[in-house]
């Protein structure tokens, strides 16, 4: 079943919210102190994927542009504003952490290299490992989150499901017409460039900056238009 990681993870992120919701009893001070222990780990995370890169020029360039998409099209705020529509539709009852709650978990899920080389795998080879070993991930990681931003971070388990199944069921196509050599090199690029987000992400959680990383989101897609260019640039030459 192509599917089923994808399916697998966005449950264990539903399971860990719910698990994280009964922990909410936790001292605000804890819950502060865990806060930062879980942004300095996305921090180290983000700088480990982000020095992965083979021509950090292809990331730069990536970052920027996909800066200026990001802005044009407002993605932060159009998040946010799903976000706030959650809140509406499932009630607060005082509680207005749920769109920041959707929002970090959302980002933290979504981007990175094991969500597009897992769902490559699966739609490939059906191979499931690396979806696995990301759901318990983030089933851990959901609990902490849940604990200290509410039930929001349920709510993520949707895009990450929509990203990573649609992943998966393009990849079921994908080695009949994109050679082996590019999607390596658009592995080690994506990786870097998603890396600097998820950097970014963990200095908002911190709360050393209110950097709005989902504008940086397009830069996944321009990291392929140039691999795409460069890779049949060298070939012609």
């Amino acid at each position: 079943m192509v599917l089923l990681g994808t399916l697998v993870n966005g449950l264990l992120i539903i399971v860990g919210t719910l698990i994280g919701k009964m922990l909410h009893r936790i001292p605000e001070r804890m819950k502060a102190t865990v806060m930062s222990a879980i942004g300095l780990a996305v921090v180290v995370l983000g700088l480990q994927m982000g020095l992965q890169s083979n021509n950090y020029l292809i990331v730069i360039l990536s970052l920027v542009i996909g800066a200026v998409l990001g802005e044009w099209m407002g993605l932060d705020d159009k998040l946010n504003a799903m976000g706030r529509w959650i809140e509406r539709q499932v009630g607060t009852n005082g509680d207005t952490s749920i769109s920041q709650g959707f929002v970090t978990a959302t980002l933290i899920f979504v981007i990175g290299a094991m969500a597009v080389i897992g769902a490559l795998d699966s739609g490939i080879r059906g191979d499931h490992q690396v979806l696995y070993t990301k759901s318990i991930i983030d089933g851990f990681t959901s609990i902490i989150l849940a604990s200290t931003l509410g039930i929001g971070v349920l709510f993520s388990a949707i895009p990450v499901i929509l990203y990573q199944g649609s992943i998966a069921l393009f990849a079921t196509q994908i080695d009949k017409f994109v050679p082996a050599p590019l999607m390596d090199q658009f592995i080690a690029e994506m990786t870097a460039t998603g890396g600097l987000m998820i950097f970014a992400i963990g200095l908002n959680l911190i709360g050393i900056t209110k950097i709005r990383v989902a504008n940086l989101l397009p830069g996944i897609l321009v990291v392929g238009a140039i691999v795409t260019a460069v890779y049949f640039y060298g070939n012609l030459s």
